[in-house]
């Protein structure tokens, strides 16, 4: 399990293809990478403060329901926190699992987290 919070941009690709090396046992990642939207040139930056420490721990603290509700093999979550600009992702979940349902579910379970209730301002 990866969750960390980065000030950095990030390629997804990158990210799926580490996330998905030697999994000769998953028959199921499940991904979803958010962007950051300029809202009709209303937003010309994003920014996302977090706690270190805090903000990975709670994350971490969903995540391992998320493990155990739908028998994950692994997930990985990236989160950038500091300026964002519009076009650029801004987060990366991915689920590995047995079965696509599972990888699917969980990946929407931790997603609506963290766009909800994640502590981030």
């Amino acid at each position: 399990m990866s969750i960390r919070l980065t000030e950095e941009p990030f390629d997804p690709g990158a990210l799926l293809t580490e996330f998905t090396n030697g999994r000769s046992e998953t028959g199921a990642v499940a991904t979803f990478t958010g962007i950051a939207r300029a809202e009709a040139g209303q937003t010309a930056t994003l920014e996302l403060e977090a706690y270190p420490g805090f903000t990975e721990a709670e994350i971490g603290r969903i995540a391992d329901q998320a493990r155990e509700r739908f028998g994950l093999h692994d997930l990985a979550i990236l989160h950038r926190v500091g300026r964002i600009a519009p076009g650029e992702p801004i987060v990366f979940v991915a689920t590995a699992a047995g079965h696509r349902r599972a990888a699917f579910e969980a990946c929407d379970f931790l997603m609506d987290y963290l766009k909800s209730r994640a502590p981030f301002w």
